[in-house]
């Protein structure tokens, strides 16, 4: 679990995605460089023309694969399906680290960045944010770059880590949605909208409705990977290691 450094001067939501298709709306948790099960989870859930897949954010570091779920996820954002790709603390870390616009780069590499760097031919060692410049591919910095913060679509507002409850959605900050965990956990809200969100890991899928909707099940950590269709309410998840996808129905309205 990231530690959080340093407190973050709050932001405006300068990366907001807005838009909705007619089909399924998907939601998929924290990823963290396991390339294999990402994989295995898109190709069980085969989004079509007109569904949207969000993904929550938090693509890289601690998992062994971070360049391959980005590439994975730059050749999927090519198929008929909708993506959603908001940011984690974990690309922001990365952004900062890399001199790029970003938070807390200092903690990049004592929260997991090691095995990102690695998976880019980049060992540890002196040089490593120049040599790493050199070695992620331009697509890879502009996907980290493009990141959206937050993306609303009626019932939902997805985002990664959750908001302020004391504040309305115009008045949330970058830090809020990248970081934030007990304050926002424990508390309910009063955006009218569920929060669907990652960065938490946690034992089973939160379900707190109407106020939150927690999916980050600690894929990286030996628990599994999870991804919920909203409209339907099936809930997709895949064990660590495993091929099997197993799915259940879960009531999310």
């Amino acid at each position: 679990m990231a530690k959080k450094p340093r407190a973050m001067q709050a932001d405006h939501l300068s990366k907001q995605a807005l838009s909705g298709g007619n089909g399924r709306l998907f939601a998929i948790g924290d990823i963290h460089g396991c390339a294999d099960e990402l994989a295995t989870m898109l190709a069980t859930i085969a989004a079509a023309r007109g569904d949207t897949v969000v993904f929550v954010g938090d693509y890289v570091d601690r998992g062994p694969s971070a360049r391959d779920v980005i590439e994975l996820l730059l050749d999927y954002r090519e198929g008929e399906a909708e993506c959603i790709f908001l940011k984690g603390n974990h690309e922001d870390m990365m952004l900062s680290f890399l001199g790029l616009p970003g938070h807390y780069g200092e903690s990049f590499l004592f929260n997991g960045g090691a095995p990102t760097l690695e998976s880019y031919g980049v060992p540890d060692g002196v040089g490593e944010r120049e040599r790493a410049l050199e070695r992620i591919p331009p697509s890879h910095l502009d996907f980290l770059n493009s990141l959206a913060t937050s993306y609303l679509r009626p019932p939902y507002l997805f985002v990664h880590a959750g908001i302020s409850p004391l504040r309305q959605l115009e008045e949330q900050s970058v830090e809020d949605m990248l970081w934030i965990r007990e304050e926002f956990i424990f508390h309910t809200h009063q955006l009218g909208a569920t929060v669907v969100f990652g960065h938490t890991p946690m034992r089973t899928v939160m379900v707190d409705l109407p106020y939150k909707l927690g999916i980050d099940t600690g894929l990286v950590y030996g628990g599994k990977l999870s991804c919920v269709e909203l409209n339907e309410g099936v809930l997709y998840q895949l064990a660590r290691g495993s091929r099997q996808v197993k799915a259940q129905s879960v009531a999310i309205r």
